[in-house]
Formats: structure tokens, sequence, C-alpha cells
């Protein structure tokens, strides 16, 4: 399926959606209310058909965090990514493990690295720093006095 044609069956599931230019796949915000749903849609709808979450990451603009997801179809081989802006006071979305065993540990990687929190995950804890770690060392704000990082 072409991008347009992406984009039109897209726009049809949620009106709400925003779209981002360039790029060689379809780069799509959806606010972050409307995640789980909308995924959920892009999983299970007939022609879309997306199976494989290939990445799961999170920027942080210092304002806000985005969440970003990486969906692939490997029936019809249409790629899309999705993202959706998070508080940064509060970082927390909706957990996609249970549509995408491979959301599992790339979100308690965020968590453990950022902070976000994915609410019903089933096992949301550190996955690379000691239990005891105070802070999440990929914040913009994040500093480290013993090795001087500071972002």
């Amino acid at each position: 399926m072409l991008n347009e044609d992406l984009k039109s069956k897209l726009a049809e599931i949620l009106p709400l959606i925003s779209f981002e230019d360039g790029g060689e796949w379809l780069n799509l915000f959806v606010p972050p209310e409307e995640l789980l749903p909308f995924v959920t849609q892009l999983r299970w709808t007939q022609g879309l058909d997306f199976d494989y979450l290939f990445c799961l990451t999170c920027v942080d603009w210092k304002t806000h965090f985005t969440m970003v997801y990486h969906f692939s179809s490997t029936l019809h081989r249409h790629n899309i990514v999705v993202k959706s802006k998070i508080d940064r006071i509060n970082p927390e979305i909706e957990t996609v493990s249970h549509i995408w065993r491979t959301a599992e540990m790339l979100e308690r990687e965020v968590y453990d690295l950022f902070g976000v929190k994915f609410r019903h995950h089933p096992d949301l804890r550190r996955l690379i720093m000691p239990d005891d770690w105070v802070g999440w060392p990929l914040r913009k704000d994040f500093e480290d006095p013993v090795n001087m990082i500071r972002l």
C-alpha cells in the first residue's frame, strides 16, 4: 500500500491524527488518550495488519516527551511511525505490550531511561540501571556528578 493510500485509510480510522511531511515512511501524531484504540486497529484491521512493532522509544524535547513507535506489516510490507506527545512532569501512556510482545522489554527500557510510566504494563521495573538508581539518565535535565554528564 502506498503512503497516500495508508494516509487515507488511517484518517478514516482516527480523524484526529495529524501527519508529518517528508521521509520515506508515513509519520503521524496521535493524542495519547487515543493511542491504544488507534494502534489496536492498526494491528487488527484487515489491509493494515501491522503485526510487528520493531522499535519503541522516547524523545525528550525539554518541554515534553514524544513517544515514537515504528510498526511494520510483514504481510503487506508497509511501515509507519506513530508519535504521541506526553507530559514531561508526569509522563504516562498506556502499554501496548498485550498487543505486541516486543513492547514489553522496549517499554521497560523507556521507563528505565526516561521515567515514562506505561499503565497496565505486566512487569514495569528497571531493565538496565540498578534497582537503587536515582533518576532517569536519558532525560535532558539529568546530571551525573560522578561522570559530569550534563545534557
